[in-house]
């Protein structure tokens, strides 16, 4: 949560109201202490003025009388030796003239002036006498905290328009080719999404114009392929036994290529598989190890699946292992916490290092491998297609006692 651009963009927003609203106060705190130390001067030259040091005590105390009427205040007047020379309402008393706080503890202003010849004048009034020393921090804060309350949609907003076109680039970065973004406003988000929508839209387009061309490309290759099954029995007597089964082979070849493409092709076009029915893998998986002469064992494991495409899955892991691998082959189905383990073995050379995980790529070559051996082709890819359409995940392992294994891993059906 800390890192997301909501967070930080939101919190730089308040830091910066907190900044100027401390500077702000600071200053303006500076400008009232100038202001309070000048009237302070003048206030007691005020005092001085009024109370002269040689009046008598006669016109001191009348002074006093018509002063403290005037600010409606206690007033009381001590000399150097801190006697009372004059006073009226209550008398101020002596140990509250040492406080040095403008609030009285009754909840008047209490306001004393040291004159030059010594003497103290202390008046408790109502009402303060000169400025109001009211410090504006509390105001600054409650505008900062104002502005920090109207920015929050304004940033939510703006970010939360960045958050739905990142969740829609990770959509259609996971695959969901047809995703696209709200395009909401006229400002730079806005263009950011609208870019992004037009050029999924072309990306897309130029992915199923690919696709197209391989489907019918592939579909197409069918009919000059069974054209030259049927001249070569046609013209069986013509031919020698070798060649003619060499050209046979190589034509099957041909042709179990094209149905892989055709495979892979439909695999690519669609999200979600139409036929879904619980499958034993086990019995299926020995079915086909009959068929390719694999030896199958374990227990029975019931998925959700195509039996079709499992069947695909399960002969091309098959197949791949008698082809690059050394017999004997093994199959084995099992269940492992609440999944379902398909592993198929060879005891050949198994893979070169580093190889693991590209013999899934479509006609992987290893560097070095002749032309003559081959590559993977199809086949692994294919199986990695079909498993992720049935929710299963796909591996290679390679054994303590050599060869390869690649171990399918199935939900399993309950």
């Amino acid at each position: 949560m800390l890192n997301s651009l909501f967070v930080k963009i939101y919190l730089t927003v308040l830091a910066s109201l907190a900044v100027v609203a401390i500077a702000s106060g600071v200053f303006v705190r500076m400008g009232m202490e100038r202001e309070h130390a000048g009237w302070s001067g003048r206030r007691d030259a005020f005092i001085a003025a009024m109370l002269p040091a040689d009046s008598d005590p006669a016109m001191l105390q009348a002074t006093v009388q018509r002063l403290s009427a005037a600010f409606d205040a206690d007033i009381s007047v001590y000399g150097p030796q801190g006697r009372l020379l004059a006073a009226a309402g209550r008398p101020v008393p002596q140990d509250e003239i040492g406080f040095r706080r403008r609030m009285h503890p009754g909840g008047h202003h209490l306001l004393v002036s040291r004159l030059p010849d010594g003497r103290v004048v202390a008046a408790r009034m109502r009402m303060p006498f000169g400025p109001v020393g009211r410090t504006p921090l509390a105001y600054l804060a409650l505008i900062a905290a104002a502005i920090g309350l109207a920015a929050f949609p304004v940033v939510r907003h703006l970010t939360r328009r960045l958050e739905a076109l990142r969740q829609g680039v990770d959509r259609w970065g996971e695959g969901a080719l047809d995703t696209r973004v709200a395009v909401r406003g006229k400002d730079e988000v806005a263009a950011v999404a609208a870019s992004f929508n037009r050029a999924a839209e072309q990306i897309e387009q130029l992915l199923a114009a690919h696709r197209s061309l391989l489907a019918n490309a592939s579909h197409e290759l069918r009919s000059p392929l069974a054209r030259l099954r049927m001249a070569i029995d046609l013209d069986a007597a013509g031919q020698s036994g070798l060649v003619r089964d060499e050209i046979v082979r190589d034509l099957a070849e041909l042709d179990a290529l094209v149905e892989e493409i055709l495979l892979a092709s439909r695999l690519d076009h669609i999200e979600k598989l139409e036929r879904m029915e619980p499958v034993d893998l086990l019995a299926l998986t020995a079915e086909e190890g009959a068929r390719s002469g694999v030896d199958v064992s374990g227990e029975p494991g019931v998925v959700s699946g195509d039996p079709k495409l499992l069947t695909r899955l399960a002969r091309n892991l098959m197949q791949n292992a008698q082809r690059h691998g050394s017999p004997p082959v093994s199959a084995h189905v099992g269940a492992e916490g609440g999944t379902v383990v398909l592993k198929v073995c060879d005891h050949g050379p198994g893979l070169p290092e580093g190889t693991g995980e590209r013999v899934f790529e479509p006609f992987f070559r290893p560097q070095g491998r002749s032309e003559t051996a081959g590559g993977w082709g199809l086949g692994l890819s294919l199986v990695r297609q079909i498993a992720l359409h049935h929710g299963a995940t796909v591996h290679h392992e390679s054994p303590s006692d050599g060869g390869a294994c690649f171990v399918v891993t199935f939900p399993a059906t309950s």
